[in-house]
């Protein structure tokens, strides 16, 4: 799982630290499985793999970004004011780490964007020779 270390207004979510030489995991990330968990509003950290970037002519500048993690998926709203600011991450990102707030409508949950990080070089470290998979998949994990 993407580990998060998530504030839920007086709460703080903390799940134990990966062990050294599992899967390269961004920092600090809720799976998006435990996405219904928060309250609407509260300010949380997701992160995953690019799967879908989408800019509708019809949506003012907004941007629709689908990550997706080993619990399944996650749709973030991207401003135009946040897109402009974080614009190289938002375009040319594979593995991004998003910090916004969540929104809850119609049984659909979506987390509007404050902060786009781009963690793509996370993924490189699966090219490392020296990365040995140890067997251990995320969900097995506590």
């Amino acid at each position: 799982m993407f580990y998060l270390c998530s504030i839920m207004r007086d709460v703080t979510w903390l799940d134990p630290t990966p062990s050294p030489g599992s899967w390269p995991r961004p920092p600090a990330a809720l799976p998006a499985a435990r996405l219904d968990e928060p309250s609407v509003g509260a300010r949380v950290c997701v992160a995953g793999l690019v799967l879908v970037r989408q800019r509708p002519g019809t949506a003012k500048g907004v941007i629709f970004v689908t990550l997706e993690d080993e619990t399944g998926t996650c749709n973030v709203v991207v401003w135009a004011k946040v897109y402009e600011r974080f614009r190289r991450a938002v375009i040319a990102g594979r593995l991004l780490r998003v910090t916004g707030r969540v929104q809850r409508e119609a049984g659909v949950v979506h987390v509007v964007a404050e902060v786009v990080e781009d963690i793509s070089p996370l993924l490189d470290r699966l090219l490392d020779p020296t990365f040995r998979f140890d067997g251990t998949r995320a969900g097995d994990q506590p």
